[in-house]
């Protein structure tokens, strides 16, 4: 990668041409359940941006700079009070559109309050999560129709964690079929050994798969093609969607599974995990592991949201048991994830990097966010604002392997409605 495409890669802040990109789209800001009505507000920073977020005492969320528009005071100190949040210091007051309502330290005359906005972000919540928009006011897009936020509520389970790093280093890790078979090799041996677990034979016995994309609005298509039996192959299709969403199939009749990648700042990043299932409501047993911690949702300190497998214990989990090389110790499926990203320093110097035919996906989303980076600079409006263009799920299959036309094979079963639904070998 060149230095001035690293550069801009890399930097998310205001005014920065990545951020003014990625501002356009609904960001994923926090879980819903860390915000009680009436309560406290919450520190968020997303961006590069210092936020603070409340639920009022009517339930409604609001999302606001965390510098007071007065003085700087931090409105993270503010009184949640009366729907409105009331600034510690000399009581300005907000709405949850940022307008000052009230001034007490000016004169009842005074109508220097209609002069002042705070800055505050609109907010969506959908299905555990408060979405925000921080982009420009008339350029509002509607959320996205990624399945997991389309199925109700009951089919949904969400959690979020915090990673150091760069919030496209650990979403290459999903764009990266060719690791599946290599970082996670001991545990697909474990899965292989059940002989209904075809799709972990096939993966182990490929390590090399033929990469296939195609090109979409919302973002990419991508498959990697493995043999399977004499006459067939194994066909394992995710999507990649602007600017930050990734989706992946698990077998069986089991939830499916997505990430949302937030950038907090340049060097760390929330990764926000989806479990649904797209034809039926999750089941409690279901439901139970993915809170206590399962391959997909990695345990978290319920306060920092830090992995519990992290740098500090070699990502091998506190208490865990001395081994002859630290990489023996990490076997659980996120935190292998986990360690190899963050193993990269928190931005990597892409410039030293040297891309092989596996990393054709991660070339491609690269080069798709920095150019449209670099078309908006020059006005050119951002891809993948249309809802529906997202309304496309995961999937792993069997396909003769007469058929070319892989897309047009799997396309209704893409296709995110409950009745489509197939569940993936």
């Amino acid at each position: 990668m060149k230095l001035e495409d690293h550069k801009l890669l890399a930097e998310t802040g205001p005014g920065t041409a990545m951020g003014n990109l990625l501002r356009r789209y609904w960001t994923a800001a926090l879980l819903a359940s860390e915000l009680e009505a009436g309560g406290s507000p919450v520190r968020v920073r997303l961006m590069g941006e210092d936020l603070v977020a409340i639920r009022n005492t009517e339930g409604k969320v609001g999302l606001f700079a965390e510098r007071c528009a007065h003085r700087g005071a931090s409105l993270y100190f503010a009184k949640n009070e009366n729907c409105k949040l009331r600034c510690l210091y000399h009581g300005w007051q907000y709405d949850l559109d940022g307008t000052c309502v009230d001034q007490p330290n000016e004169p009842p005359a005074s109508q220097f309050k209609d002069k002042v906005k705070q800055t505050a972000y609109p907010c969506i919540e959908r299905n555990g999560v408060v979405w925000a928009y921080m982009g420009p006011a008339d350029k509002k897009p509607a959320l996205p129709d990624i399945e997991w936020l389309t199925v109700p509520a009951s089919h949904v389970y969400v959690s979020k964690r915090l990673q150091h790093c760069h919030w496209t280093q650990g979403m290459e890790g999903d764009l990266d079929s060719s690791h599946l078979s290599i970082l996670h090799n001991d545990l697909l041996k474990q899965r292989a050994a059940n002989p209904r677990n075809r799709s972990a034979v096939w993966a182990m016995r490929e390590q090399h798969p033929e990469i296939k994309t195609q090109v979409m609005s919302s973002g990419l298509l991508m498959a990697a093609r493995r043999e399977a039996e004499e006459d067939t192959y194994y066909w394992r299709v995710n999507q990649w969607f602007v600017p930050g969403y990734t989706n992946w199939p698990i077998p069986g009749d089991n939830p499916q599974a997505g990430h949302a990648w937030v950038p907090i700042d340049d060097e760390w990043c929330w990764v926000f995990t989806f479990s649904w299932h797209p034809a039926r409501p999750l089941r409690d047993e279901e439901v139970a592991m993915m809170r206590k911690g399962s391959d997909i949702h990695a345990p978290v300190d319920p306060v920092t949201f830090m992995p519990t497998q992290n740098v500090t214990n070699d990502y091998a989990g506190p208490n865990a048991a001395p081994v002859a090389q630290p990489w023996m110790g990490v076997t659980a499926l996120q935190a292998q994830d986990i360690a190899m990203t963050e193993s990269m320093g928190p931005l990597y110097d892409r410039t030293q990097e040297n891309l092989v035919a596996s990393d054709l996906i991660v070339a491609q989303t690269r080069h798709r966010l920095v150019i449209a980076a670099r078309a908006l600079e020059k006005g050119v409006e951002p891809q993948g604002l249309d809802a529906e263009a997202y309304r496309l799920r995961p999937l792993a299959t069997e396909l003769p392997r007469d058929v070319t036309a892989w897309r047009e094979a799997v396309a209704d079963i893409m296709d995110a409605r409950p009745e489509t639904f197939k569940v993936s070998v």
